[in-house]
């Protein structure tokens, strides 16, 4: 995930650098880096989204590359019970989907789906419909 992140941010930047130098500069600079950077969109932090009695929470990293939209979440609560993580997406095309992860104590996973739109996530502690907290928007 750091090595995404670090490319992401090392992406931005080389698009960033070409865009103020002088046009003959960018003509002699090989288009390869620009044409990496096109294909990953901005790397977005969110949260720390907590439950609604606040004994769990998540956060975590949102980006496009390549058609899908990937999602690297973390999630902490520190009680003999479990956190949950929902995620709720919107297709392009209609329709769209929803589904809970499971985690105790302290946990992180990735998913990635293709034609998303909008992409939503809360999180719950004690049970998967228990002490939900507020939902939010992350792409």
């Amino acid at each position: 995930m750091r090595k995404i992140l670090a490319t992401a941010a090392l992406a931005g930047s080389v698009v960033t650098g070409l865009a103020l130098t002088a046009p003959a500069a960018q003509a002699a600079t090989a288009s390869a880096p620009v044409a990496a950077a096109s294909q990953t969109a901005p790397v977005h932090k969110w949260g720390k989204f907590y439950s609604a009695n606040h004994k769990a929470y998540t956060y975590g990293y949102t980006w496009k590359s390549k058609g899908k939209v990937h999602t690297k979440w973390y999630g902490k609560e520190f009680t003999n019970k479990a956190g949950w993580v929902w995620f709720r997406y919107e297709l392009h095309g209609g329709g769209g989907g929803k589904f809970a992860l499971k985690w105790d104590g302290s946990h992180s996973g990735t998913w990635s789906k293709k034609g998303i739109k909008k992409l939503y996530t809360y999180t719950c502690w004690g049970g998967k419909f228990t002490a939900c907290g507020k939902v939010y928007r992350i792409y």
